[in-house]
């Protein structure tokens, strides 16, 4: 019996050790979720991060910088303007496509350069609600810089500011939207598209001269050509309000030249 008992336990160890010394671990298969391509869901699109990798702003000066640099200081030395200058004033015209820029360095604000606005939609009107594809009108600040925007490159505005956020509240309109950028490419849904190389040599001089030293006005149209007026049975009471303050912006910036043409024409008479 004991010898039985013996040689039964030693199959089942045996048996035991061939099953360990075979045993091959169970592999967990590596679940792979396909990954879906971002897709614009909501009209005031953040430009998301290029997937070639990130870059600084520091990188976007060593690749744009000489080359938007050139172009820019021939701008300024035929505007007779200092350059880099002290401070820029970007002025968006919507109806006629044109994006001006205005600078100075010890003196008055001249006339440096008009970009041509390659898509802005909308109609004329002040952005109200997120999702409504307007291009804001007001008056604005550079509140950020995009190195990697999938649209190039790409300025942030401080839309909505103190102004909009104001009357919003006053009108219980608790999404104004957000998220409207100057950037390149063409394309655009509530955003100034520029096109790749004028982005660049904004982006630039944004960087060399400061953003707390830019200043954005979007208006309608030329309030130098056709006075502003706001059509009250479309658009808010208020509109008249900012309307009034866009013309006075633009007006301020406009008097110098005409005050040079003056004096230039006044010179040949004599």
């Amino acid at each position: 019996m004991k010898s039985t008992r013996k040689i039964t336990v030693g199959l089942a160890l045996t048996t035991l050790l061939v099953a360990c010394s075979t045993y091959q671990p169970i592999e967990t298969p590596t679940v792979i979720t396909p990954v879906k391509p971002q897709v614009q869901t909501k009209p005031n699109y953040v430009p998301p991060i290029n997937p070639l990798g990130e870059r600084t702003v520091e990188d976007i000066q060593q690749i744009y910088g000489a080359n938007a640099t050139r172009k820019l200081n021939a701008y300024f030395t035929k505007a007779k303007v200092s350059f880099p200058p002290k401070e820029i004033t970007l002025v968006a015209l919507k109806q006629e496509r044109k994006l001006e820029l205005w600078a100075r360095d010890n003196k008055e604000f001249r006339l440096i350069h008009t970009y041509h606005i390659q898509a802005a939609s909308g109609v004329a009107g002040p952005k109200l609600r997120l999702g409504d594809k307007q291009v804001p009108e007001g008056i604005y600040r550079i509140d950020g810089l995009n190195p990697n925007s999938h649209y190039h490159l790409s300025m942030k505005l401080n839309y909505p500011n103190e102004f909009d956020l104001l009357h919003a509240e006053m009108e219980g309109r608790t999404e104004p939207g957000s998220d409207i950028f100057i950037h390149g490419r063409a394309v655009s849904i509530g955003c100034l598209a520029m096109g790749d190389e004028t982005i660049e040599e904004l982006f630039i001089l944004t960087t060399q001269i400061g953003a707390e030293n830019v200043k954005v006005v979007i208006a309608p149209h030329d309030p130098r050509v056709t006075p502003l007026t706001a059509d009250t049975a479309q658009l808010p009471l208020w509109t008249t309000e900012l309307y009034a303050n866009i013309s006075r912006e633009i007006n301020a910036l406009s008097t110098t030249v005409k005050s040079a043409q003056s004096t230039s024409s006044q010179a040949m008479l004599h």
